[in-house]
């Protein structure tokens, strides 16, 4: 075991758990385990849950000013800068990315924080005119304790992406990482307690869904929950945080279209869609799953991907490869399910199709680079999000056709067009029902950027400055003057 045994993070100090239970962590390229963590339960979330609740009620950090607060997030952001290096590694073995993706990701991690420490004082309320005899303000405070359950595809970045708006808000966060990957969230609790983060600010719970997530989502106590995953699991967290009237941030996923007009750069719109489809294996809620290519076009385009597909390759994640392996068995099996029944539906599988087994790949979850062409709008495999390096290929003739097809599905997270008809471009970003639209580029903006879904994505903005009404709430006052 390459990092021994991880432990829970309560209120400042490292423990094995009430039950004293461990699982393990594996390294998806060879199935080897990394790790042996603490497997946190309901007891542990209600400890962690009383840590936050206190710290925001008194301490050191019921009583820091906005500025310091902000100097103290800077700090976290330039540790995890100092220690990036060693973050991409865990979380390359952890979760199987390539390690150019992994420490992209460290980058990203590390600028929430530094983006949301310039807001901490800066988060204003306003004056209302309601007439000379009164003053009427509002006041913008923390919404509470914070609850975030967060997934395995971006360990360290999805949990930045809500702890850092949060703790920039003032309010205390009890996190539970997937059981899938878990170390890089532990580490990041060992990097805010160097950088000063005071006891009971940030809990980290690594533990399973139907103990430890389950608890968090329906605890009594929490004031916002915000989660990422299935929309399944999802639709059960809300309705536990309802139970309490716990208002919910959710980003659920998608099945993003990614079209490709005759009149695009189309070397440029190869490389896009490459990127959309395979960056994380294709485990990646925005990615682009459809590609919706126009028909004049279409052959030679597709050509072109088979042919760049091919040169793909695959290999474990300190290597540096093209794709990594998927994060675990049971996806792995949930992507070879796909795989099947995309044959069994009729599409044509232009390259890919199998899970990969030559050399060293047999020892992990690994699955070729796949295009399905030919694929009917109603096919599962164009419906459903398979969360891997499968991208389904569906043919147009007029643009009119274009937006029907976009929304033809029960998600809007994200949508790309390329074309060089700028108008055409913005008539479609009006249409697509869809939280992000890209013009001639995929995964663009940056962690100023709102990000969330339309339909069963999900609903709620995180990201900019947006995040930041979620974790906070509007007190108004009225004072009369004479």
């Amino acid at each position: 075991m390459q990092y021994g045994k991880r432990k829970i993070l309560i209120n400042g100090a490292w423990v094995e758990g009430t039950k004293g239970d461990w699982f393990p962590t594996i390294n998806p390229a060879n199935r080897e385990v990394l790790a042996e963590v603490a497997r946190g339960d309901a007891a542990d979330i209600d400890q962690a849950v009383e840590a936050a609740a206190g710290a925001l009620a008194h301490g050191p950090w019921a009583d820091m000013v906005p500025a310091t607060r902000a100097r103290l997030l800077h700090r976290i952001g330039a540790l995890m800068r100092t220690h990036a290096d060693e973050l991409a590694e865990m979380e390359t073995l952890d979760c199987g990315k390539p390690l150019g993706q992994a420490r992209a990701d460290m980058e990203t991690s590390a600028q929430y924080f530094e983006y949301y420490a310039g807001v901490a004082d800066k988060l204003f309320g306003s004056t209302i005119p309601v007439g000379k005899r009164y003053l009427d303000y509002t006041l913008r405070e923390p919404i509470g304790v914070t609850a975030h359950i967060t997934p395995w595809n971006f360990p360290l970045a999805i949990a930045c992406r809500g702890v850092a708006p949060a703790l920039t808000a003032g309010n205390t966060v009890v996190l539970k990482p997937a059981e899938q990957t878990p170390l890089t969230a532990l580490r990041l609790g060992e990097l805010a307690l160097e950088a000063g983060l005071p006891a009971g600010v940030l809990n980290i719970v690594p533990g399973f869904g139907p103990d430890a997530g389950a608890r968090l989502a329906s605890h009594t106590h929490i004031n916002h929950l915000t989660f990422t995953g299935s929309v399944e699991t999802g639709i059960a967290v809300m309705q536990a945080a309802a139970e309490n009237v716990v208002p919910v941030t959710l980003e659920l996923g998608g099945k993003s279209p990614n079209i490709i007009f005759a009149d695009a750069n189309l070397k440029a719109a190869v490389q896009g869609a490459m990127q959309a489809i395979f960056s994380n294996a294709g485990q990646v809620c925005s990615a682009g799953s459809r590609l919706l290519i126009e028909e004049e076009v279409h052959d030679r385009f597709v050509q072109e991907l088979a042919r760049r597909a091919a040169g793909l390759r695959l290999g474990p994640g300190l290597s540096n490869p093209d794709i990594g392996p998927v994060v675990s068995e049971e996806q792995f099996q949930r992507v070879l399910h796909y795989l099947e029944l995309g044959k069994q539906e009729g599409a044509q599988i232009v390259h890919g199709g199998e899970a990969a087994t030559e050399g060293e790949l047999q020892q992990g979850f690994f699955i070729t680079p796949t295009l399905f062409d030919a694929v009917q709008p109603d096919m599962r495999i164009a419906q459903e999000e398979i969360f891997g390096p499968v991208l389904s290929i569906l043919p147009f003739r007029q643009v009119d056709d274009v937006a029907r097809l976009a929304n033809n599905v029960p998600y809007g997270l994200v949508a790309a067009v390329w074309t060089r008809d700028i108008g055409k471009a913005h008539r479609l970003a009006a249409d697509i029902k869809a939280g992000q639209i890209y013009i001639n580029n995929y995964f663009g903006g940056g962690v100023g950027a709102p990000f969330g879904g339309y339909k069963k994505s999900g609903f709620g903005r995180e990201k900019g400055m947006e995040a930041l009404h979620a974790y906070t709430q509007v007190k108004n006052v009225c004072v009369m003057l004479d």
